[in-house]
């Protein structure tokens, strides 16, 4: 077999990445006033000690009001810079490279964790961080087809406001030290309401047409990226289709113009406006999404990521291998199995000494693989009768 892409060292700027595996931004809600806890230590530290090349820490906020839950991290003042580098530190002592992800929730902040029910909180549950949390967005529209209560629009100089605040809170990533930094543009959050015709009604050079709309991303991502080093790379996370009046050509569209402005990658996912899956991915299953990164890959002529149910390590060779993506991210998958790269290095046929971990588990690892006992690791098969030892056939 030909040497698996997947784990063929990839460079972006000045920064090498020893594998094509990337965690994707994960909300944990387990942050307490916008702090990272020992969770968050716990929780990405089993993903870089799990063999990823790149590492991201789940969504963190520019601005107080952009938190979706009482849980979400925030990186909008100086005090929070010393937790985060905390993060990064860990991540880099595993080999791998820390990364960050920068976010707004526009009109759907202030809401309970979903397991809470992920309803929009009243007053009374809010408590004293209420009159903090406003709800903003590009106009006084609530999300269509629901009972959340309308947002406040912005005014022309709280948006210029709230660039100024992205280019801080970058600033205070790289002070951190993360090499790696996407901006959050998918998902209904407050840069898609700006993209999408059914959040944006303003009247302004934010809103009518679709330069227009794109006009805060794009401002966004100029002031990030003259805030965040240029050795460095810049991705941005986008939903591709979203079934409200931005898809897969506005992407391209957007994508185009992001490129000259220093952006990297574009991370294609999709939905969030509507809040549902997209009609135009076809039936969620596994990769359904991988066609919007390779959409981006060849018509804006620039990096992707794919994203969504991504699953086995030979779907997963199989996307890079057949040029639909540069990278593949995973999420549900790494919470089933953190140790998915070394896992998936295995069944690849590559890394026999489990060099991709640390030594406290590639001694071990290696050493039972290589003492003459035919043992097949449990993620080989459902059962001891159906395990199957070696790569893909």
């Amino acid at each position: 077999m030909p040497a698996p892409i997947l784990f063929t060292p990839l460079t972006i700027r000045d920064c090498v990445l020893k594998n094509r595996v990337v965690v994707a931004p994960m909300h944990q809600y387990a942050a307490v006033d916008g702090f990272p806890t020992d969770w968050h230590l716990m929780n990405i530290g089993r993903y870089a000690a799990g063999g990823a090349g790149l590492v991201f820490v789940e969504s963190t906020k520019v601005d107080r009001r952009g938190c979706g839950t009482v849980g979400d991290l925030g990186l909008w003042d100086d005090k929070f810079v010393s937790h985060f580098k905390r993060l990064a530190d860990f991540i880099r002592t595993h080999d791998a490279v820390p990364a960050l992800q920068l976010g707004h929730s526009g009109r759907k902040a202030r809401r309970a964790r979903p397991w809470e029910g992920g309803h929009p909180l009243t007053r009374a549950e809010a408590g004293e961080q209420w009159d903090d949390w406003e709800l903003v967005a590009p106009s006084a529209l609530a999300s269509p087809g629901t009972k959340d209560p309308e947002p406040r629009g912005l005014s022309n100089a709280e948006i210029k406001d709230l660039v100024q605040k992205w280019a801080d809170a970058a600033a205070r990533a790289h002070t951190a030290g993360f090499e790696v930094l996407e901006i959050h543009g998918a998902h209904g959050y407050l840069i898609h309401q700006f993209l999408s015709p059914l959040a944006n009604a303003r009247n302004d050079e934010y809103g009518g047409s679709e330069r227009n709309r794109m006009r805060f991303a794009l401002e966004v991502t100029q002031a990030v990226r003259a805030n965040w080093p240029a050795h460095k790379p810049l991705f941005m996370r986008l939903s591709v289709e979203d079934d409200a009046g931005f898809g897969p050509q506005q992407s391209v569209n957007l994508a185009r113009e992001l490129k000259p402005l220093g952006v990297d990658v574009i991370d294609c996912s999709s939905g969030g406006i509507l809040g549902r899956p997209v009609d135009g991915a076809g039936p969620v299953g596994y990769g359904y999404q991988v066609p919007y990164a390779e959409r981006l890959r060849k018509d804006a002529d620039m990096m992707s990521m794919a994203v969504g149910h991504i699953v086995h390590a030979d779907q997963a060779e199989q996307i890079l291998r057949s040029g639909q993506a540069d990278l593949v991210a995973l999420a549900r998958e790494l919470l089933y199995n953190p140790n998915w790269p070394m896992d998936a290095a295995q069944k690849l046929g590559v890394d026999a000494q489990f060099s991709s971990v640390p030594s406290a588990q590639a001694y071990w690892l290696a050493k039972r693989a290589s003492g003459g006992v035919d043992v097949v690791p449990s993620t080989y098969g459902r059962n001891l009768h159906t395990a199957r030892v070696g790569p893909p056939e």
